[in-house]
């Protein structure tokens, strides 16, 4: 019997920025998407400037898009929203791998190497540590503990630069630096694997206030699987933003012109009622997907 419990987590995160010159474009990805296991609420946006707003929604990857023109000077983006997530739960062990000849035409583009995940030169690594593993769910979440064994949750050691190859020789980094290498060694053999953008209810308080967090989804038995190769958040408390081939597809922010920007302010909260089986995010044993 497929296990009934839902999340609601209430979200607010503002942005800050100060605007020089003649004014400044900007393209955001900070709206919730909405899917069959995600429903958004109770959302509000708020600019500090009286301009014209674009949010445009991909019909591919249900990722939303706000584009604004700012004048010089101050500018504030708050948004809010509340979501309600329910997870599919699954047996791990029940959970193969989809041969390439099988794939859907909508997973096709995350088997091939990208920007920042090189999954052609990782091949030979990946099949020396991987092959021989049984070809399922298991096999992910060894890549996913390799991954978080060898890399060290490092601040501020990486940049817009930085590639799964450059993680993998230096060894630390931070979440989109651990998304990338185990995206990329998926798809080096053969799995595929896309880099997810949300938000880090329940990461380590060490780690400093809630951000903007980096997962992974992966395609195993005809279904997207939740992984986070930090281990730093739990998986039950996402909040989808948005979905692509790896960071450059997904930034929360794309900024053109002179600007000089403020760390984000998150808040996330979670509601519990047991009358509506709405609870805690908590670290399950099952497959977690939010994804078809």
């Amino acid at each position: 019997m497929q296990k009934k419990v839902m999340v609601r987590l209430k979200l607010s995160l503002e942005l800050n920025y100060e605007i020089q010159g003649q004014g400044s474009d900007f393209i955001f990805n900070i709206h919730n998407a909405h899917t069959h296991h995600q429903r958004v609420s109770d959302e509000h946006l708020e600019l500090s400037q009286n301009i014209a707003t674009d949010i445009y929604t991909d019909p591919a990857t249900a990722n939303r898009y706000l584009r604004i023109h700012a004048e010089a000077g101050h500018l504030k983006v708050r948004y809010q929203s509340t979501v309600d997530i329910d997870h599919y739960f699954a047996d791990p062990t029940q959970i193969a791998e989809v041969s390439v000849a099988q794939l859907p035409a909508q997973a096709l583009s995350y088997i091939y190497p990208s920007r920042y995940c090189q999954s052609d030169r990782l091949h030979r690594l990946a099949i020396r540590e991987f092959g021989h593993l049984w070809q399922g769910y298991s096999r992910v979440k060894a890549i996913q503990d390799w991954v978080q064994n060898r890399i060290v949750y490092t601040p501020n050691t990486s940049d817009s630069s930085t590639s799964a190859i450059d993680t993998l020789i230096e060894q630390v980094g931070v979440c989109r630096d651990y998304a990338h290498l185990m995206i990329a060694l998926c798809r080096a053999v053969n799995i595929p694997a896309r880099f997810v953008t949300g938000t880090d209810y329940g990461a380590y308080p060490v780690w400093g206030p809630p951000n903007f967090h980096a997962y992974v989804e992966v395609y195993l038995g005809n279904r997207w699987y939740m992984f986070d190769p930090t281990g730093s958040s739990i998986p039950m408390g996402f909040v989808r933003f948005g979905v692509g081939r790896d960071a450059a597809d997904v930034p929360f922010a794309t900024i053109f012109g002179m600007v000089n920007g403020s760390p984000p302010m998150i808040d996330i909260n979670a509601v519990v009622d047991a009358q509506q089986n709405l609870v805690l995010p908590y670290h399950c044993v099952e497959a977690i997907s939010t994804s078809e």
